[in-house]
């Protein structure tokens, strides 16, 4: 534990016992969990319980980005509701403690469907109920009511669209590695294309497949994890953006492990209708939020890249997201040549 990045586990270890008593019965020992290219997740045991553990990255956060209040907030307020997320346990928002904010929640033991040789060995029946459950669950977040939960301020729904593009923006002239030409053409086409709003729900912001997991068997969703982004907004930015990472899946492994449809992973196509069924909302300008998806992703990458050049990032597979940044420009300006 003394080489565990980003954790001071002696400072952990008191907090714990000061504002938690109790709730430690052993030495702290852990590890980094595999996966997650923004926050950085650790499994924390003291021998007889065991957390998952969240915190920011090590080096350029964003203004905005990767609060783990806001993170640590909806998980707890979803707890009640058909939404399976993670149990809340531990909040702290004093960065002296560590270095960052962070929380503890409870861990779960589950499938994430992320390794190559697991997405190879999968059944394809159970590949396609998968990607049902994950649609299903989906509408199931979008049609929570937030003041129900406690969410009522959560987020400020008039106006999203504007201020997430304004906000998405700026978080990439913070993260710029080099002037793209394309960027600001790009910015420009989803400016003045913008749709009138859907109605307002809890967004996840960053809605997919690797982001849940699976009970053992498959057959249910056991959490969806991953909430750093979520607010009150437009849910079709997370139609749109599933859209985005669906499409990638199927044709490459730049961004998402490979789940072709052959192996019974569902198009994106097929998804969106899932979700048409089941869901009130009008997808008839889904194209806009599709390439709103892929701007999004353009710009995670360019941090996720940032912090690459920097040498702060933890763990392997971040060298090849400078590589995606202009190819995930290009399919958003694809996506809006019809409009």
């Amino acid at each position: 534990m003394s080489d565990l990045p980003g954790v001071d586990v002696p400072a952990l270890t008191r907090w714990l016992d000061e504002q938690h008593p109790g709730l430690r019965q052993g030495e702290l020992t852990g590890e980094v969990v595999a996966g997650g290219k923004s926050n950085l997740t650790y499994r924390i045991t003291d021998g007889t319980s065991t957390w998952a553990m969240r915190r920011p990255p090590l080096a350029h956060v964003l203004p905005t980005a990767h609060d783990m209040v806001r993170e640590f907030r909806v998980i707890n307020a979803l707890a009640p509701t058909e939404v399976p997320v993670p149990q809340a346990v531990a909040l702290c928002d004093d960065k002296d403690v560590i270095g960052a904010s962070f929380y503890l929640m409870g861990f779960v033991d589950g499938v994430v469907l992320d390794k190559p040789d697991l997405l190879a060995e999968l059944d394809p029946a159970d590949a396609k109920h998968c990607c049902e459950l994950l649609m299903d669950t989906l509408v199931t977040l979008h049609e929570v009511d937030p003041a129900a939960v406690g969410l009522a301020e959560f987020g400020r729904p008039e106006g999203f669209l504007a201020r997430q593009l304004k906000r998405w923006h700026g978080q990439w002239q913070a993260s710029e590695t080099e002037p793209r030409e394309e960027l600001g053409r790009l910015v420009e086409r989803l400016g003045a294309t913008m749709p009138e709003q859907s109605a307002p729900a809890i967004v996840h912001g960053d809605y997919r497949l690797t982001n849940v997991m699976f009970a053992p068997g498959l057959d249910r969703i056991a959490a969806v994890v991953d909430w750093e982004m979520a607010t009150l907004g437009d849910p079709l930015t997370d139609v749109g953006l599933l859209v985005v990472y669906q499409s990638l899946s199927a044709s490459d492994d730049l961004v998402m492990p490979m789940m072709k449809p052959e192996r019974g992973f569902l198009t994106a196509d097929a998804m969106v209708e899932r979700y048409a069924r089941s869901s009130p909302r009008d997808l008839g300008d889904l194209d806009w939020y599709v390439a709103f998806g892929y701007f999004k992703l353009a710009v995670v990458s360019e941090g996720i890249h940032n912090r690459y050049l920097a040498g702060k990032t933890v763990g392997a597979g971040f060298d090849h997201f400078g590589r995606s940044v202009p190819l995930l420009l290009g399919y958003a300006l694809d996506r809006l040549s019809g409009r």
